[in-house]
């Protein structure tokens, strides 16, 4: 039985930052009011008139996680691509990922997962090589929220949360069962589906319906979130999939070296920091830097945290993620 482990990693984001006070110039808000509710001080926007999107930010991340996997395009044999926000509404970004990278006709997956896509591309990669199918995935987070906010007052709750970025891993075969990922726990709840959604465009409701009408006022083209709700069920559902990734590998909350969540809110993350008894040095938090970037949050964040040092040799590493669907789960892994 096969194993696999990240022998790549990569990320990028826009260079344009978007703070807080730069906002308050859009709609009625403030930089303390944000702070305040999510621990977000800027994010990074796509530029107007920028090529970037997110199959082509997934592309700038992906090269960087190839070249420090010590491989080429040409040695990849999968593609998972995850993504809320992909540059058409079909075909998916996988196969425009293919394209720029000048990959061989190899297969291309995507996940439509948000907030948790990351993690589900990381299990389906990880069953396709400990089979024995592929020895080389690529793996991609990235997404493009900014031209898709509504960036009044009215949207404020939401728009002042999510940011642009991607990231990439490169998960590859190894014999070692000791090391890379040990175990992941996917979940999800549809009964809670339409508390964080975008109900358009959609088979049953196509973006001509509101050129046609000229609604202004329909907001079903705009992420809606019952925040407060969304919170409840996160600190519960990361909580419950990182002790059931703990328990299938006979581990301790003591054993975990790093937790490196999804970047969904300040207070979230303080929340399972406080209850898993974690140090400073124990969690990686980019949010007040990048805000939320959904499926792309826990592969930057990986991403950022290994360029910084801080993950070593056998380290267990923690990745969890709860979002839109309900959808959540956990990857237990050991660096």
């Amino acid at each position: 039985m096969y194993n696999s482990k990240i022998t790549g990693l990569g990320y990028y984001v826009p260079d344009n930052v978007v703070t807080n006070d730069d906002l308050s110039k859009m709609m009625d808000t403030n930089d303390e009011w944000i702070q305040e509710r999510t621990g977000i001080k800027e994010r990074r926007w796509i530029k107007e008139g920028s090529d970037d999107s997110s199959s082509v930010m997934g592309a700038k991340a992906s090269r960087i996680a190839i070249e420090r996997a010590g491989l080429t395009s040409k040695d990849i044999d999968f593609i998972v691509f995850a993504t809320l926000s992909p540059d058409y509404y079909f075909p998916g970004g996988g196969v425009q990922l293919q394209e720029m990278l000048g990959m061989n006709t190899v297969g291309a997956l995507d996940i439509r997962n948000q907030c948790s896509g990351f993690i589900y591309a990381m299990s389906v990669a990880d069953q396709f090589i400990k089979t024995g199918m592929y020895k080389n995935i690529l793996v991609v987070g990235a997404e493009y929220h900014s031209s898709g906010l509504d960036k009044t007052t009215r949207g404020r709750g939401v728009s002042v949360i999510f940011g642009d970025g991607a990231g990439a891993a490169v998960l590859s075969r190894t014999e070692d069962n000791t090391k890379g990922i040990l175990s992941s726990h996917l979940h999800s709840e549809g009964k809670h589906a339409e508390e964080l959604t975008v109900l358009a465009p959609s088979a049953k409701h196509w973006v001509t319906e509101l050129l046609e009408e000229n609604d202004e006022n329909d907001e079903s083209y705009f992420p809606h979130m019952n925040g407060t709700f969304v919170f409840k069920n996160a600190v519960v559902r990361f909580s419950e999939a990182i002790y059931e990734g703990l328990k299938t590998n006979g581990l301790e909350t003591t054993d975990i070296d790093m937790l490196i969540p999804h970047q969904a809110n300040l207070r979230i993350t303080q929340f399972i920091q406080k209850k898993f008894k974690l140090g400073d040095d124990q969690v990686h938090s980019n949010i007040h830097k990048y805000g939320n970037t959904t499926a792309a949050s826990v592969i930057i964040a990986l991403s950022e945290a290994w360029e910084q040092g801080k993950l070593k040799e056998n380290d267990l590493v923690v990745l969890a993620a709860f979002g839109s669907g309900f959808t959540w789960g956990s990857v237990i892994m050991r660096w």
